[in-house]
């Protein structure tokens, strides 16, 4: 049976004989009216192919059912995953998250912050692109929107919720070392706040079982991606001669799987067992880790727990039910995978 057509919600209400009053409240929520109510409202929309604009609906509030989710790039494999995980319990709160990519640029943050005025976000989850929060974001911060910083901190003035990388870091040190040699540590591009933690955090783990922290390469800020950036570096490490370090832990999985291309470049076998010149572990469990060669031993993130609590945390101070001036946060403890590779 062809579908009747209504382009407006009062073209429906007229066809369906019930109110554009009853009908905003159903889709605003469908639990909020009589249960007779709601079967003949959802029977009249089997017969039509009217479809309520979300979008205009939340601009025309005082206060939106809009969320927006902001950063750095969507490509990355870890926020991709992250933004796949904000986006479902955002929608399971009926909620409308709104995406948006810096592309890894300050002039895409500063366009993305902006989008979430226009849209007038009922509240924002950001993971900043820089250590410091930018002056758009602090004018954001400033207003009386609710905002979550989400896989890092760069200040205070808002609450946080990310991975215990002080947990992580030293769970994979102490693991590392118990197994075999004491690890040697190669970051990749410094980029965030994670990362100059993590580089921290493995130096105070070594000392702290007596080991000489062991730094391979030379940090060059925003200089390439993770993976080109150790590769490039493990190049040189395999072609300036014999092996500084045999096991060698990286702040992320992306440089972790660079360096296993190099090895496989040079030939040098990677991996626990005895006959293997070098193990390597990594940092995130991003899905394509454990399908390396060899998989890959890593700290997997609560990615799920990450999402939900940021989401909770941000809703709870749209509620009122938090201060926004609330510092600290929720760090959530990381998952030692243990893979063939280390």
């Amino acid at each position: 049976m062809e579908r009747l057509r209504h382009r407006t919600m009062e073209q429906f209400a007229k066809a369906s004989g019930i109110s554009r009053p009853t009908l905003s409240k159903y889709f605003e929520d469908p639990g909020s009216v009589r249960p007779s109510m709601r079967e003949r409202i959802e029977a009249a929309l089997l017969q039509s192919d009217y479809q309520p604009n979300i979008y205009a609906r939340n601009l025309n509030r005082k206060r939106t059912k809009n969320i927006g989710i902001v950063v750095p790039h969507t490509t990355d494999p870890f926020y991709s995953e992250l933004v796949n995980r904000l986006d479902q319990h955002c929608r399971a709160a009926n909620y409308w998250p709104i995406i948006v990519s810096a592309h890894g640029t300050s002039n895409g943050e500063v366009e993305a912050y902006d989008l979430m005025f226009a849209v007038k976000a009922a509240g924002v989850i950001v993971t900043p692109l820089e250590n410091r929060a930018s002056e758009k974001l602090g004018a954001l911060i400033e207003t009386d929107v609710p905002l979550v910083y989400c896989d890092l901190a760069p200040d205070d003035r808002a609450p946080a919720v990310r991975n215990d990388n002080v947990q992580s870091i030293e769970t994979m040190v102490s693991y590392l070392c118990r197994t075999g040699s004491a690890p040697a540590y190669l970051d990749g591009p410094v980029v965030s706040s994670n990362t100059i933690e993590r580089r921290e955090t493995y130096a105070r783990a070594m000392e702290a079982l007596g080991h000489e922290p062991v730094f391979l390469g030379r940090s060059r800020a925003g200089s390439t991606t993770h993976e080109a950036f150790a590769y490039d570096t493990m190049l040189d490490i395999l072609d300036s001669g014999p092996l500084p370090a045999t096991t060698i832990l990286f702040s992320s999985d992306r440089a972790a799987l660079g360096a296993l291309a190099a090895s496989f470049a040079r030939r040098v076998s990677v991996g626990k067992r005895k006959s293997a010149t070098l193990r390597i572990a990594g940092h995130d469990d991003i899905p394509i880790s454990r399908y390396a060669t060899p998989p890959l031993t890593t700290m997997a993130q609560d990615i799920d727990g990450i999402a939900a609590s940021s989401v909770s945390l941000l809703l709870d101070l749209i509620a009122g039910n938090a201060s926004p001036n609330a510092t600290g946060g929720i760090d959530l403890p990381a998952k030692l995978m243990i893979r063939q590779s280390a």
